[in-house]
């Protein structure tokens, strides 16, 4: 028998929190059919921004990757509110990464893996997903990164 999705966000530590609610007028999710699709979550953790920036002039990929990934468990906590059971994924569809970049700044692409690795850890084949990681001047509240996802759910 396989893990389920739960099972491998235990074995790799990783704890889903109270999704964030909406910090404007807009909602966290919506759900249209098989398709569950998340608004673009910040690199929260304890309802503070981990990471805060311009990436390639005060951040660098390493941290940028890092708040790729606290994004991406935050897109997962949202999917579970949604959802109530995250088995219900079929698949990862597509995920967009917005990077706060510095001009001259060009691994977008490194930093969307932090999200891209933590979403095949723990949704393994289901994970596989098309992406655009986008360089951009600033995202709300002086966010690093952001990350958006659309999901194919049962």
């Amino acid at each position: 028998m396989s893990e389920t999705i739960e099972q491998r966000l235990m074995r790799l530590g990783v704890e889903l929190p109270i999704p964030p609610k909406a910090a404007a007028s807009y909602v966290p999710t919506t759900l249209v059919g098989n398709t569950l699709v998340t608004s673009g979550q910040l690199p929260l953790k304890n309802g503070q921004l981990t990471t805060q920036g311009l990436l390639g002039s005060e951040i660098d990929a390493t941290q940028g990757q890092l708040a790729a990934k606290c994004c991406a468990v935050n897109v997962l906590a949202q999917a579970k509110a949604a959802l109530e059971n995250l088995e219900r994924i079929q698949r990862l569809v597509k995920i967009t990464v917005f990077v706060a970049s510095a001009p001259g700044f060009f691994e977008q692409h490194i930093v969307a893996n932090g999200a891209s690795d933590l979403f095949l850890s723990v949704l393994g084949e289901k994970g596989q997903h098309t992406r655009s990681a986008v360089g951009v001047a600033a995202l709300p509240m002086n966010a690093a990164v952001e990350v958006e996802a659309t999901f194919e759910v049962a």
